[in-house]
């Protein structure tokens, strides 16, 4: 008997451990319950953004042209209260959401949405890379292009895209682009323009194949001309782009003047205009000096330009012009001719030497510049890309000026 007493008392015991053991999960279940309730209505009550105030736009999509007002607000500095407190304050900043914000400037309330002015959304927009805006009218003739190389293939992509405030002598004319990779590219990648009058469009990609290597020590010339009714080609300017440096960004818009023969400073020694053409049929180099400017001049005994033709270290020809008056900006237009053959054109160049006779016959004469116009063996740059010119050119006269140097 007694041993079923002890029986139904442990039994009893451990039924009750049971449902105390339920009912301290349920009441922990139940409080979880409660404090999550109460976070998400605390989260509920923060206040939105007043309905009288403009949407704010992000800034990549804003629009930049017409810049709008956006009120400023700071927003409240939440403190510590009771849950019973919260209807309560949630119903005043609903109320305080249908009055107008402006009108509350200049308060100091640190629970409310606290107004500090306006913002103008169009001074933080910045237009996209490869967004083209005209120059304004009235400045220099300028072409828009773009840069890119791509190591994976070894290419260098030039997209031309428009030229800019064109001279009202150009307006009906064809427009015409010639790129050249400087130092040894020689043959010329051309565009032609899809529109005339004052801001043509090219919209053309070109690609150069050149090495990663030899990138940095390139330049890219840009030559552009103006193509008459008749087939007559004039140069309306130049731009030499060093490559070194100007890769970094790709689908960059660039924009640059391009360099006529006025806007060209002149150099410290002076310079010279020389025309250059070559005919393949009769195996002859034309050579014209028209006009020197800037010089130096030491004594009053004029001016003369020598010429001589060289292959390799060899002198083959040297002829003078005429003695002109002693003025800094002489005008010669002398024309001489050398006999050259087409496969001695990557082996020769022309020497310029500007000099002023002395009194004494037996004292050489005073050299006041030297100018060396042929391939990459003997020139860079302008000289260069001038000599590249004349050979891509054949029975066409090409004019250029050339800054003087010293000799060596």
């Amino acid at each position: 008997m007694l041993k079923d007493q002890m029986l139904l008392l442990a039994v009893g015991l451990s039924v009750a451990l049971l449902l105390l053991l339920c009912l301290t999960v349920y009441y922990l279940w139940r409080r979880k319950k409660k404090g999550r309730s109460q976070y998400e209505e605390l989260l509920s009550t923060v206040p939105s953004v007043p309905a009288c105030s403009a949407q704010v736009l992000p800034v990549s999509q804003g629009s930049c042209a017409t810049p709008c007002e956006i009120p400023f607000t700071l927003p409240p500095r939440f403190t510590a209260q009771n849950h019973g407190d919260l209807k309560n304050e949630e119903e005043e900043m609903k109320m305080e959401a249908r009055r107008d914000i402006l009108a509350h400037r200049g308060s100091l309330t640190v629970r409310r949405w606290y107004p500090v002015g306006t913002v103008l959304a169009g001074l933080y927009s910045v237009p996209p890379l490869n967004e083209v805006v005209a120059p304004p009218p009235g400045m220099a003739t300028r072409l828009c292009f773009s840069v890119e190389y791509r190591h994976s293939c070894e290419q260098l992509m030039v997209s031309l895209l428009r030229l800019g405030n064109l001279p009202p002598r150009c307006h009906g004319n064809i427009m015409l682009v010639e790129l050249r990779l400087l130092p040894d590219d020689r043959r010329p990648r051309q565009a032609k323009a899809r529109g005339t009058g004052p801001d043509p469009e090219f919209c053309d990609c070109l690609v150069f194949q050149v090495s990663g290597v030899c990138v940095p020590q390139s330049t890219l010339s840009v030559c552009v001309l103006s193509v008459e009714q008749d087939g007559k080609r004039h140069a309306v300017g130049r731009v030499l782009f060093p490559l070194e440096g100007e890769l970094g960004q790709a689908g960059r818009v660039l924009w640059r003047d391009l360099e006529t023969e006025d806007d060209t400073q002149c150099s410290e020694l002076g310079d010279v205009q020389i025309s250059l053409m070559y005919s393949p049929c009769l195996q002859r180099l034309s050579v014209v000096v028209l006009r020197a400017r800037g010089l130096q001049l030491l004594t009053d005994a004029g001016v003369c330009v020598q010429v001589s033709l060289q292959i390799h270290t060899q002198v083959v020809k040297i002829k003078r012009s005429f003695v002109a008056k002693c003025e800094n900006d002489p005008y010669f237009d002398h024309r001489m001719t050398f006999k050259l053959r087409s496969q001695h054109l990557d082996e020769a160049c022309l020497r310029f030497e500007l000099q002023q006779p002395n009194d004494v016959r037996s004292e050489p004469p005073a050299l006041l510049g030297v100018l060396v116009l042929g391939p990459f063996m003997y020139a860079r740059g302008p000289q260069l890309q001038h000599w590249m010119d004349m050979v891509n050119t054949p029975q066409e006269p090409v004019e250029l000026w050339h800054g003087l140097g010293r000799a060596t």
